[in-house]
């Protein structure tokens, strides 16, 4: 209805539907359907026949059904109306189906009752007394049968015109226009005039809902339900962005997770790999764990510490008195008031004591007291040790408790030479050495190089390094192995280790003659003449006495080539004193063969 307005007689502005209207009338495009709301509406009455107002204007007699006066106001829709006195009984109302609709205002008078098509009462087309008589009485425009519709008055009231009674006319060319509620088509030619407006029922307020009760008289509503408002609806959103969210983070980090532990693990099931019993038998004794099985018992961990350095060594008990042997220069940092500790291989610790020490052989014996449980190792023949034979060397290499190697003898009566850091050759160690490819390192030093039947057959004193040049290394250097190892024997440690155990210090084969070690030729050279002014060749030794002379060049003992002076003093070393030895020199350019007696001196 936006805004359009129709004015019908006497100027009362009524609306206009938005659509084409129906010229029959049928809802809901004709007048007000049954989704509009209904204005007000009478009980259905009697009405006289078109005749009824043609007489009384003519003063004819009445024809028709006489209405009664009006007796108050209308009653409420739907409620049978109370008959005035003097007229005709009441009127059974028609079944109606009463809609939603707003109330209706207060019932007008039977004079003012509206008789146009905004009254919205069902109207009835009166027939005329004379349906044979077609010509209508003059000076008024009579409609065809059935679609005139009489404008009702009371009895008494005044006549109607003849420009009251005419429908209305639309149009200049004589063509009917219809109105919604004017009682269907008409002749062309017929003119009528409006009825007069009625008054119009106030618009009520209508209930807000997903669909609105449809009314063509109103404007028309877009977009079908009622859109909630902005503020609740994003209310209701923002929850759910929320846990979406929340959702989507869950199901990364589980999958995540997941697809992480997969990749690690292969799978969501635990791998089962399969294994080998447990085998509690023993190994074979010849066997490298058959021989560590029996030795490591008897192998210690040797820690000195010393007013100026400390290290760490390897020993092995040499009785159940607590004797341990090791290397002199193991125990040497530990000087007079060190501290020396040792550790077993089960864990157990105690404290030790030097008992004797000799540079010369380097080898040492240390005690300790308050143990029981001791398991001496067996020694072994170091001259009946054969290349290629198989050893196992146990040490602690770098601090490294029981640890055990293998190899074999690589060859034997290897001479060699290890200290002399003092440089006065004090503490320079000759030795007629095992070699062997076991591997040995810095901390194996004095551990014990066994055979294949866990027999000591030497002492493990010195490497070559790789990076110690031409000398050999004590194991004190920081050098690996390169499969160069020396062990003292087992024979001339054991001499050795009874003479410290019982005097405290150990003897040295001699033969009373004093070397050129700078000699450069093959063979040991004895000097010309002593550094001290003194005889190089000591009167009544057993060098004099076997007839060697200064200048003499020894070649030989007992028929092995000496090619140097460090040579000559490991095999007299490698011998007892007493022990009588074949020597063979080169005097005058002649090679002559003596034998001398070994004579004796002691260090401590």
């Amino acid at each position: 209805m936006a805004g359009q307005v129709a004015e019908g007689t006497g100027g009362v502005q009524r609306p206009q539907p938005l659509h084409a209207e129906d010229p029959y009338g049928t809802p809901p495009y004709g007048g007000p359907g049954p989704w509009a709301p209904a204005p007000p509406v009478q009980r259905p009455v009697p009405t006289p026949s078109p005749e009824f107002s043609t007489s009384l204007e003519q003063g004819g007699a009445p024809i028709g059904t006489r209405l009664p006066p009006a007796a108050g106001p209308m009653p409420a829709y739907g409620v049978p109306a109370q008959p005035a006195p003097g007229t005709m009984g009441p009127q059974t109302p028609m079944p109606v189906a009463t809609p939603a609709q707003p109330p209706a205002g207060p019932a007008l008078p039977a004079d003012e009752r509206p008789t146009g098509p905004l009254g919205n009462e069902q109207h009835h087309p009166s027939h005329p007394s004379h349906p044979s008589d077609p010509t209508p009485t003059s000076g008024t425009a009579v409609e065809p049968t059935g679609s005139y519709r009489p404008e009702l008055r009371k009895p008494g009231d005044a006549p109607a015109t003849a420009q009251d009674a005419a429908p209305p006319h639309d149009g200049t060319d004589g063509a009917f226009v219809p109105h919604p509620g004017d009682g269907g088509p008409r002749a062309a030619g017929t003119r009528t005039q409006p009825f007069p407006a009625q008054p119009q029922p106030q618009p009520q307020p209508q209930p807000h809902g997903a669909w609105q009760q449809y009314d063509p008289w109103s404007a028309p509503q877009h977009g079908g339900p009622v859109a909630p408002p902005a503020g609740r609806r994003g209310g209701r959103r923002a929850p759910l962005v929320v846990g979406a969210v929340v959702l989507a983070l869950l199901a990364g980090g589980v999958g995540g997770g997941i697809g992480a532990y997969i990749e690690r693990y292969g799978g969501l099931s635990d791998i089962k790999l399969p294994q080998a019993e447990d085998e509690q038998g023993s190994r074979n004794p010849d066997s490298v764990a058959g021989i560590a099985q029996a030795a490591l018992p008897g192998v210690v961990t040797i820690h000195v510490r010393g007013s100026a350095e400390q290290g760490t060594g390897t020993g092995f008990v040499l009785d159940r008195q607590g004797h341990i042997l090791t290397n002199n220069h193991v125990v040497e940092p530990a000087g007079e008031d060190g501290e020396i500790s040792v550790t077993f291989s089960g864990g157990q610790m105690a404290k030790a004591k030097v008992v004797g020490r000799d540079g010369g052989y380097d080898l040492a014996v240390i005690q300790v007291e308050g143990v029981t449980g001791l398991r001496p190792l067996t020694l072994g023949n170091s001259d009946s040790v054969r290349v290629g034979d198989p050893v196992v060397a146990i040490g602690a290499p770098y601090d490294l408790a029981n640890t055990v190697t293998a190899g074999i003898i690589s060859a034997k009566q290897r001479p060699i030479t290890a200290g002399g850091q003092k440089g006065d050759g004090s503490d320079v160690s000759y030795v007629d050495a095992l070699q062997t490819d076991a591997p040995i390192n810095p901390g194996n030093s004095g551990g014990p190089l066994v055979d294949g039947r866990a027999r000591v057959i030497g002492i493990n004193s010195a490497i070559r390094a790789a990076d110690s040049g031409s000398g050999l290394d004590e194991g004190s250097g920081q050098g690996g192995s390169i499969g160069l190892g020396f062990a003292i024997p087992i024979n001339q440690a054991r001499r050795v280790a009874e003479e410290l155990i019982n005097t405290g210090r150990a003897t040295h084969p001699v033969i009373g003659v004093s070397l050129e070690m700078e000699y450069a030729g093959d063979g040991a050279r004895v000097s010309e003449r002593s550094k001290d002014g003194a005889s190089p060749v000591a009167p009544g030794g057993a060098a004099a006495k076997a007839g060697i002379k200064a200048g003499d060049v020894i070649t030989k003992v007992d028929g092995v080539p000496v090619h140097s002076g460090e040579e000559l003093i490991v095999k007299i070393r490698s011998h007892r004193p007493g022990d009588s030895l074949q020597v063979t020199l080169r005097r005058d350019g002649k090679e002559r063969t003596l034998r001398l007696t070994l004579g004796s001196s002691s260090t401590g």
